[in-house]
């Protein structure tokens, strides 16, 4: 088994309405799509987490030296729609099978019922083996 980062995040593909503004059944349908597909996975024994994250306003950029005190600036960001929204980390046979859960992902409906067609990022999880691969001096 492999583990897979799926990665969400706030551009809303389709859908330029932003959460904020969608009807509470919307939010509902939104949600209940994301739980159940939860529930499939963790059934299936693929899922090992999943999270959703606080919006970009709440965020918070820090940036370090290692000599001065860190640089801390709040939100909002005008690139947020690459901010991380949320992400599941999956544990699957393959690679085809992490992107046919991100296509779930992706279907994931919005206003009116609309599958957002999100983007979502596939990330395979690194191995320590991996690292010996780039560095094979050790």
């Amino acid at each position: 088994m492999t583990k897979f980062l799926l990665v969400v995040d706030y551009n809303g593909g389709v859908i330029d309405t932003p959460m904020t503004e969608w009807t509470p059944e919307e939010i509902k349908a939104h949600m209940d799509y994301y739980n159940a597909l939860n529930e499939e996975l963790k059934a299936n024994g693929e899922l090992v987490e999943t999270r959703a994250l606080t919006g970009p306003e709440l965020a918070k950029m820090v940036t370090s030296n290692g000599v001065n005190a860190p640089v801390v600036t709040d939100g909002p960001f005008l690139e947020s729609k690459e901010l991380l929204a949320g992400y599941q980390l999956v544990d699957v046979e393959s690679e085809a099978r992490a992107i046919e859960i991100a296509a779930k992902v992706s279907q994931v409906p919005g206003p009116g019922g609309v599958p957002l067609e999100q983007p979502i990022a596939v990330r395979r999880v690194m191995e320590d083996a991996d690292f010996e691969e780039l560095n094979p001096l050790g």
